[in-house]
């Protein structure tokens, strides 16, 4: 198994193969690389792709760490460290929710290092009804006990999603969850939720200027339809700022699209083209 030290020691997972474009995949707040198992074959497909993948520290196959790192800052420094450990100057990134806001915070800190960013169901605006909802799951294990039960419980409470298989519903609990003699356990560090979910009324701070920070460096960004976080007035102006921004809007999808939609491949192969 793969696994680098970052700079205090944290023992971190990852995946590097392919050759090409570096393309560093950061996933979602308490997701794992396992988050872009369905972009992947795409990726795959081109034949002109390094795809690099990493669970964050507290995620998945890394070590858990002190929570007061479970932060953007030390996430960021992670993944710099990553790409120096594997000796690649300067990548693309693209990022799922938290793995986009890493992006657009690198790219206001170490700019040189990016060649291009695509976001996944993110923005610099986020919605308070996809705070609220995060605040409800961050740390807490699933009422169901086996992977059948949450895959059918998931199915239920994605809010925005439709026409999805069953089958992906179950791939994605044995992603998201761990079986124990107890029943089914979060994949992550359940401190996560000590620094990571803001108090009720706090403001969330002023994202613009990271996506500002983006200037120069090709972009697009991917939105599920009916997603409760990423609006389409927030995408409206990005769009107004990046009018070259290549985007898509993935129907009957929510927070976060899976990148396997046709749309999806589509928008990202013609970013990939761009770089």
């Amino acid at each position: 198994m793969p696994i680098f030290a970052a700079a205090d020691r944290t023992n971190l997972y990852y995946t590097d193969e392919g050759s090409g474009t570096p393309l560093l995949l950061l996933s979602g707040l308490t997701r794992n690389s396992d988050d872009f198992q369905y972009v992947i074959p795409h990726l795959r497909q081109r034949g002109d792709v390094r795809i690099i993948t990493m669970d964050y520290r507290g995620r998945g196959k890394s070590d858990w760490a002190d929570p007061a790192t479970y932060s953007i800052a030390h996430e960021a420094q992670d993944a710099l460290d990553l790409l120096d450990h594997l000796g690649v100057n300067s990548t693309a990134i693209l990022g799922t929710s938290r793995g986009g806001l890493i992006a657009m915070a690198l790219a206001a800190t170490h700019k040189s290092r990016l060649i291009g960013v695509a976001l996944n169901d993110i923005g610099p605006e986020i919605s308070q009804t996809g705070m609220d909802a995060i605040r409800a799951y961050v740390g807490r294990n699933p009422a169901a006990q086996t992977y059948s039960e949450a895959a059918n419980m998931r199915a239920q409470l994605m809010v925005g999603f439709a026409n999805v298989p069953a089958s992906r519903w179950h791939e994605e609990v044995h992603t998201h969850y761990r079986q124990t003699p107890d029943g089914l356990k979060i994949n992550y560090d359940p401190r996560l939720s000590e620094t990571i979910v803001p108090p009720p009324d706090t403001p969330l701070p002023d994202l613009w200027p990271l996506f500002d920070a983006l200037a120069g460096l090709p972009i697009c960004t991917i939105k599920g339809e009916n997603s409760d976080l990423f609006t389409q007035v927030t995408l409206d102006k990005m769009l107004a700022k990046r009018p070259d921004m290549m985007h898509a809007v993935i129907k009957d999808r929510g927070h976060v699209p899976f990148l396997d939609e046709p749309a999806a491949v589509q928008t990202l192969n013609k970013w990939l083209d761009c770089l």
